[in-house]
């Protein structure tokens, strides 16, 4: 049966260390959408570890780990995660898999990114830069290139340069890449990939077929997500429970339980609407005490108050059977908290998240103000051992959005979690 981890607001909720505490007794941990864009930290004996492309399984010994069909995959980074896995004494043969059907991402794509970023001038996206939205487009325009291609040295140069050639025409001399020196590193590649390649289909199947356990882990989260998050600013893959299903193949018969992540407070990395952000001390705080910095990128994030608004529309389109909330103890030393209950836009209360831009631009955001606790929750490992406050804040979350906090982070280590 599927346990399904998803980000509820906009990413670097701290997944990576829920997953890793699920995975010790899971069979497949799977990626089911996104790429290297993706960050997530780990904490396992005082060592921390960060993957990309790689699903957060990959430190349990007994689980394989798949990177599914509906992921775009940067060849050159998937190898280079594992060389790190070596440098740190993990062992990961024969339990990484790659989805045939995967997209590549090149270094062409990479290249494109950062044009059409300079291209959008103001209005940019605040991508990664790691080409995984002209990955995705191409994927969409069925010009682009499967993993199972790369096994036909023919067909893949073909694509690849018709490919450049297209770009060629849009930009130019602008366009500074060799095409003749990415085939050539994928000559090297080609042997190397065979081992990790698969048809995901049966193996899907078989897993459930034998009631083995799956653990799905989402990239990036639902206010991201291609279809529900904040058009345009959000990444180029189905982030939310219909990736899933689409990137995976998997039967929606087979889900357990559906586990969405929520931080304690709300960040955003890169451009776009951030209703309950703090451009003052506030923001400033939650950014130094949360080391608040991308994993991929090293940007700061963007800080503010927790959003419910966000998390209860997540909830909306994730059917939420519990809720992870991540890095409470971040909040250990503020006097008062507050909370986005509402929004307001000419006066009238939106029924919801809104999709249009404007809107989100000039509407008014509504707070409830809760009290600190102004005690270290470091480390607590059990619910009733948490201030009084802090229990009040933790259910304030669970009435509003009308779903159980199973989990609550309080702290980095893999220890440092209440479980309810």
């Amino acid at each position: 049966m599927a346990t399904i981890i998803l980000g509820a607001q906009w990413g670097d909720e701290g997944k990576g260390k829920i997953v890793d505490v699920l995975s010790d007794d899971v069979k497949l941990c799977c990626r089911a959408q996104g790429g290297h864009n993706a960050g997530h930290t780990i904490v396992k004996d005082g060592k921390t570890f960060d993957v990309h492309i790689l699903p957060s399984g990959v430190l349990s010994p007994g689980c394989v780990n798949l990177i599914g069909t509906g992921c775009v995959v940067y060849v050159p980074g998937f190898f280079k995660e594992i060389e790190n896995l070596e440098k740190h004494g993990i062992s990961w043969q024969d339990r990484i898999l790659i989805s045939d059907r995967c997209h590549v991402d090149l270094d062409l794509h990479t290249k494109v990114d950062g044009l059409e970023e300079v291209e959008l001038g103001k209005a940019n996206i605040g991508t990664t830069g790691k080409g995984i939205g002209p990955t995705y487009s191409t994927k969409a325009t069925r010009s682009g290139i499967h993993m199972a291609e790369i096994f036909n040295k023919r067909l893949f140069d073909e694509k690849l340069l018709n490919l450049e050639r297209g770009y060629k025409k849009r930009y130019g001399d602008l366009l500074q890449y060799d095409a003749a020196e990415e085939i050539a590193r994928f000559d090297v590649y080609r042997d190397r990939l065979k081992p990790f390649v698969v048809d995901q289909v049966p193996l899907i199947e078989s897993i459930v077929k034998g009631n083995m356990r799956i653990l799905v882990e989402g990239s990036q989260a639902l206010m991201l997500d291609i279809d529900a998050g904040t058009y345009p600013y959000v990444t180029s893959s189905n982030t939310g429970l219909g990736g899933v299903f689409t990137g995976l193949h998997l039967s929606p018969r087979s889900i357990r339980e559906t586990i969405g992540v929520v931080k304690a407070y709300t960040t955003r990395v890169g451009s776009g609407p951030f209703p309950s952000e703090q451009l003052n001390e506030v923001g400033e705080k939650l950014q130094k005490i949360g080391r608040e910095f991308g994993v991929t990128t090293g940007r700061t994030r963007r800080c503010g108050w927790l959003d419910l608004v966000v998390v209860k529309f997540s909830n909306a389109i994730n059917w939420y059977d519990a809720i992870n909330l991540t890095k409470l103890d971040v909040l250990d030393t503020f006097d008062e908290i507050k909370v986005a209950t509402a929004y307001t836009y000419k006066g009238q209360a939106l029924p919801s998240f809104p999709a249009d831009l404007a809107v989100l631009e000039t509407m008014e955001v509504e707070y409830v103000t809760l009290p600190g606790w102004k005690q270290s929750t470091v480390g607590l490992k059990s619910y009733d051992e948490l201030p009084a406050n802090a229990r009040k804040y933790v259910e304030f979350i669970e009435k509003f959005v009308g779903v159980r906090i199973k989990y609550i982070g309080t702290g980095p280590g893999r220890e440092s979690m209440i479980v309810r």
